[in-house]
């Protein structure tokens, strides 16, 4: 199963329509927020299951703040993080998903892509679909192949 990850289009419609381009192949879309008011747009014409929270910049908090998905056997945590602080690092998020005992926890916010494996846990940032702030790219976009009884890819790839 393909995993698309989005977060942060903050109504820009030319990085929506490049993200419902790159999510056509998904079978998912897990969206973190900054930008509800997109994902009837993004997910037109969607075949694949779409969850959603909300971020600090939804104002109408359409979506809960934070949610579990079980995909393909994988427990995922999803949350905007500006709740977690993770403009100052990801301790506070990282303890959040062992509480909830997540194997996989994706947050958006600060737009910088990342990913790390802590222990048998993965945290993803997939950066920001609109304005991304990391090195790397200016757009960006993550996924996730998860697959029953198998350990999860996690990447980012460049929105373009």
């Amino acid at each position: 199963m393909l995993v698309a990850v989005v977060s942060d289009s903050h109504n820009n419609s030319e990085a929506v329509d490049l993200a419902k381009k790159a999510i056509a192949k998904c079978d998912a879309l897990l969206f973190l927020g900054d930008g509800e008011s997109d994902l009837e747009k993004l997910t037109e014409g969607f075949k694949g299951e779409v969850y959603a929270v909300c971020g600090n910049c939804d104002f109408k908090m359409m979506n809960p703040v934070e949610r579990i998905v079980i995909l393909n056997g994988k427990r995922i945590y999803m949350t905007h993080g500006n709740k977690y602080n993770v403009n100052f690092g990801f301790n506070s998020i990282y303890y959040r998903g062992r509480e909830v005992d997540a194997d996989i926890v994706l947050y958006g916010h600060t737009h910088i892509p990342m990913i790390k494996h802590e222990g048998d846990m993965i945290i993803m940032n997939p950066g920001s679909v609109s304005s991304g702030r990391g090195i790397k790219f200016q757009r960006s976009i993550g996924y996730l192949k998860v697959a029953e009884n198998q350990p999860v890819e996690a990447f980012i790839e460049e929105l373009k």
